[in-house]
């Protein structure tokens, strides 16, 4: 069942929403405040209905916060009509943006909508729990902690090797064969190379790296 987090102050409308959604099937937690919705997201909701015009909000847009601690798609429902909110709510990380007063049904549609482009997009991302590393191999892109890693070609074929096999201790020369022809020159010299930048990104402690461990005598690992 999908399960909804609508955040929400205006008692009459958040009630609507919530009768309504669980009419349609949807598993529904309604809280009215930043803080409680912060909170609501360690029960792992797939959707967030996010109200701009919260009481400890104060003059930000909640957008960003909410972005800052949840991947999930983000509806935001707001009486704030101007192209310059919807914009920066988009900018800040929302989904979606739908004007009060608006249709139950349309916003199902949204809903529903949102929820299938974030399942196509879901399904070519790789995420490393324990490590808090995803790749998202249909953009070629790297997330640490859901932040954009930049990465070369050749430094994301190697992670791209090292999070599809995790615990697969890979040889020089395994690495240098995953990414020959991208680096026209690359030996054992590079592939160390690329392991150095590598760690510099991702490693809290990259001189004691936790993740890219070295095999010594026989090449690298990544260890979750």
């Amino acid at each position: 069942m999908t399960k909804v987090l609508i955040i929400e102050d205006d008692n009459m409308l958040g009630d609507t929403l919530s009768l309504y959604l669980q009419g349609e099937g949807y598993d529904v937690i309604r809280v009215d405040n930043a803080r409680d919705g912060l909170l609501q997201l360690q029960a792992r909701p797939d959707i967030l209905l996010l109200d701009l015009m919260l009481p400890d909000s104060g003059n930000k847009n909640p957008s960003s916060l909410m972005r800052q601690h949840t991947a999930i798609p983000i509806i935001v429902i707001s009486s704030l009509t101007e192209v310059s909110e919807r914009i920066r709510s988009l900018t800040d990380g929302a989904d979606d943006y739908v004007c009060k007063p608006f249709s139950m049904q349309e916003l199902k549609a949204r809903i529903e909508a949102v929820l299938r482009r974030y399942s196509i997009l879901n399904s070519s991302v790789v995420t490393e729990q324990e490590s808090g590393i995803s790749l998202d191999l249909a953009r070629r892109t790297v997330l640490l902690n859901n932040q954009r890693v930049e990465m070369t070609f050749s430094e994301f074929e190697i992670m791209k090797l090292f999070i599809l096999n995790p615990g697969k201790v890979y040889s020089r020369y395994a690495l240098i064969e995953a990414i020959r022809g991208i680096d026209a020159y690359i030996n054992d010299r590079t592939i160390d190379v690329h392991i150095t930048k590598l760690r510099k990104k991702i490693e809290d402690n990259p001189k004691n790296p936790q993740y890219i461990q070295t095999i010594w005598g026989v090449g690298y690992k990544f260890t979750p």
